[in-house]
């Protein structure tokens, strides 16, 4: 079963590479993801799969919440006012 993430960076070298890094090492498949602008952060919506059944999406969740820079979000910030803007935008890294 696969669960989506969304997840706010700070704009500090290496923040992408810590959330992806500990994704993978605690587990889990990232099937698709999205990176978007957020102003002066960035946004990641992750949509990850546990490798096995032992694997927890929860437990991963906390664990996201502890690398620095990184925020996990309870829903996506694009819905709503300026969502239309934020999506033609593109991706900027």
């Amino acid at each position: 079963m696969s669960h989506l993430i969304h997840i706010e960076l700070d704009r500090l070298e290496g923040s992408l590479l810590r959330v992806l890094g500990l994704i993978e090492r605690r587990g889990f498949h990232i099937d698709q993801m999205e990176l978007y602008d957020l102003g002066e952060k960035r946004g990641l919506s992750v949509t990850v799969r546990p490798r096995d059944p032992s694997r927890s999406p929860d437990q991963l969740g906390l664990q996201i919440d502890r690398l620095y820079g990184i925020t996990r979000l309870s829903a996506d910030p694009r819905v709503g006012a300026g969502a239309d803007t934020q999506a033609k935008q593109g991706i900027r890294a």
